[in-house]
């Protein structure tokens, strides 16, 4: 049985043969500061965030799409694996999704976590191919799209932006202080930016109520924001992120830039179905933009419907190339 994992900085997600998506949680150790004993991972570590005890520590040991605690995620792997399938999946295939800039090490660091539950082989393939294949696109045919411009399955352009949606928690959490004297953590910076993060304010007014600590009294405290309110806090990393996507138009070759125009861009990704994003995108591109109706999941089940390539080569187009890496 082959299983292909999807490493993402909020989301770990496992993909399991004949399956599908069997897990979708946090990525989030809590362990003993001392020992480094686990005392919790994924969903259940997330509700720790800012509420462990003293010697607890619970993180995200991925940070920016990078491996930052390459011992923790192994751990993390290896636990949530095991809770999903702990008799059935013995010494499996993996492919594992990795940012399509990545350094050499970055690389071996995936591979030793994804090696962590005991493999026989290990394959990766670059997340925008990944996601191209998550919504249902053939990645071998000359013909290009715009995640990342793909075609012939491979690459013709991309840039990695590392500040998406963690960067726009962080900013709310450093706004909320400053004009609300209110300190959050980012479980609540998160919860907010989903409910009212926008970059096109809708028409219709909401609310979120904000609760936290007054950084006067040390009192527990509560306010109320709206749209208007969250927009400028993180816009500029969404228009960091739309710059990031002209830049690879402006590169783009040619005679992809007509297939692109035809299609439009596909937005996928957790930050896909943010308020008013593809619209400013449409916008500042001229370009049709629409959002894939399951945006979270394109990289998972494009690694798992990339597992098919692993015995089956021949269903590459003459031309292609392979979208797997062997690494392992």
């Amino acid at each position: 049985m082959d299983i292909a994992v999807d490493l993402g900085s909020d989301r770990t997600r496992v993909f399991i043969e004949n399956k599908g998506i069997v897990l979708d949680e946090a990525s989030v150790v809590a362990f003993d500061v001392d020992t480094y004993d686990i005392v919790g991972v994924g969903n259940e570590a997330y509700k720790m965030i800012g509420k462990t005890p003293a010697g607890i520590r619970a993180m995200h040991p991925i940070d920016d799409g990078v491996i930052s605690r390459s011992e923790l995620v192994e751990d993390m792997v290896s636990i949530l694996i095991k809770e999903v399938s702990p008799s059935k999946v013995t010494m499996p295939r993996v492919v594992a999704s990795i940012p399509s800039e990545v350094t050499e090490v970055e690389k071996r660091a995936v591979v030793n976590a994804v090696s962590s539950i005991g493999v026989r082989k290990v394959y990766l393939i670059e997340a925008p191919k990944a996601a191209a294949m998550g919504c249902s696109l053939d990645i071998t045919s000359p013909h290009g799209i715009l995640i990342a411009e793909l075609s012939l399955g491979g690459i013709s352009v991309s840039k990695c932006i590392k500040s998406a949606g963690c960067a726009m928690d962080e900013e709310i959490v450093k706004y909320i202080r400053k004009e609300h004297n209110l300190i959050i953590g980012t479980n609540m910076a998160e919860a907010c930016k989903k409910a009212v993060g926008c970059v096109k304010i809708p028409k219709e007014p909401k609310l979120f109520r904000v609760k936290g600590r007054d950084a006067v009294s040390g009192l527990p405290k509560f306010i109320d924001v709206g749209y208007a309110e969250i927009k400028p806090v993180i816009e500029d990393i969404a228009l960091n992120i739309i710059r990031a996507i002209k830049d690879v138009l402006e590169q783009t070759p040619p005679e992809l830039v007509g297939d692109i125009y035809t299609d439009g861009i596909i937005l996928t990704g957790g930050l896909a179905k943010l308020t008013g994003f593809a619209r400013l995108l449409s916008e500042s591109t001229k370009l049709k933009v629409r959002v894939h109706k399951a945006a979270a999941d394109c990289v998972i089940n494009g690694c798992g419907k990339a597992i098919e390539y692993i015995d089956h080569p021949e269903k590459i187009q003459p031309g292609a190339v392979n979208p797997l890496i062997e690494a392992f």
